[in-house]
């Protein structure tokens, strides 16, 4: 489904010097060009080479085929930047250039090409990786406006929500994302023509960082959703246990409430709590998933648990009215919500042991 409704929200420009955010840029293409002219005109030796020493472990450890994996993966993933670069100049050209910034189309396109990016990105892992994805409660996450609380376990997770939720209700989404993202060419450039806060994630300017992300409620439409990953960060255990440790030493009040997760990570409350304040009106979904733990780098898919694993994804719906207005109050209910997403995680991975 196509994104038809966009609203004039905020655009978040780069606030570093022209020149520094060019060069960047620059550096950006040119690596993943480079790289993907060096791995295609070697792709055959490479894979010779990956087909040897998978052929190798698989006879002494029966180890699936990963190496060949990765490397399609690779050249996947090249392939899909440089096309999303490439659709990111047309949109420019077609929208006016300079003088399209901040047009309403300019965002629908971008929208637009950003859910195909994303398709793009997660059916080449399904396909190489023999996945299959099993989706409960989807038609509870559109339409808008809407928040949506997304658990985070890994480096492939980033690609559900345009992929699953964007594709399937035709929602543009407003994302908080972490600022070390900008390396990715089409999300710096693309990033910078819809709403979306780059979060630098070491500021000390913690009330600033807040302002900022308050501003991706504003003119949030029937066509569009902000969404937000609570935890920060990836779940692992021994995150989870120092997340738990902080929290007794810093916010006794509500140590409580965090000692009780066992599979995901307590939520950062700065960012979701301004945005339930400031978003007041849209509905909260809560996106849960299992599958796709464990997964933090490429030496962790290397192990070869990804393939041919289920990925199980669930939705829950809260309606704006069910937010309470107290500040104390409402961070009961955030971690009520996410209470209820540990417990299914916990429960799905039973289900599977």
């Amino acid at each position: 489904m196509r994104v038809r409704r966009v609203t004039p929200g905020p655009l978040f420009p780069d606030e570093g010097p022209r020149g520094t955010r060019l060069q960047r840029r620059a550096k950006g293409i040119a690596v993943e060009a480079g790289a993907f002219v060096a791995l295609t005109m070697a792709f055959p030796l490479v894979l010779l080479g990956a087909v040897l020493v998978d052929l190798a472990l698989w006879l002494v450890r029966r180890k699936p085929w990963m190496a060949v994996r990765l490397a399609c993966m690779a050249w996947w993933f090249l392939f899909g930047e440089l096309r999303g670069v490439a659709g990111l100049a047309v949109i420019y050209l077609v929208t006016g250039g300079p003088l399209g910034r901040g047009s309403l189309r300019r965002r629908r396109l971008v929208y637009d090409l950003r859910i195909h990016w994303a398709r793009s990105h997660l059916g080449g892992v399904r396909v190489l990786f023999g996945l299959t994805f099993e989706i409960e409660g989807l038609e509870k996450a559109g339409p808008g406006p809407v928040l949506i609380l997304i658990r985070h376990a890994s480096i492939i997770d980033n690609a559900l929500p345009d992929a699953v939720i964007g594709h399937a209700h035709g929602l543009g989404l407003r994302f908080v994302i972490k600022q070390e993202l900008q390396m990715l060419p089409t999300i710096d450039v693309g990033g910078r023509w819809v709403p979306t806060n780059f979060v630098r994630r070491a500021s000390t300017d913690t009330a600033g960082e807040v302002a900022r992300l308050r501003r991706l409620a504003h003119d949030l439409g029937e066509g569009e959703g902000i969404l937000i990953y609570p935890e920060g960060t990836r779940h692992t255990a021994e995150k989870l246990a120092r997340a738990q440790e902080l929290i007794a030493e810093r916010q006794p009040a509500i140590a409580p409430l965090a000692s009780r997760l066992r599979h995901v990570l307590p939520p950062r409350l700065g960012g979701p709590l301004a945005l339930l304040e400031e978003g007041r009106g849209a509905d909260v979904v809560v996106c849960g998933h299992v599958g796709l733990d464990g997964f933090e780098y490429i030496r962790d898919i290397w192990a070869g648990g990804l393939v041919g694993t289920t990925v199980r994804v669930r939705f829950w719906r809260s309606p704006a009215a069910d937010v309470p207005a107290g500040e104390d109050e409402r961070v009961a209910w955030l971690y009520e919500r996410w209470q209820l997403l540990d417990d299914w995680v916990g429960q799905q991975r039973a289900l599977s042991e």
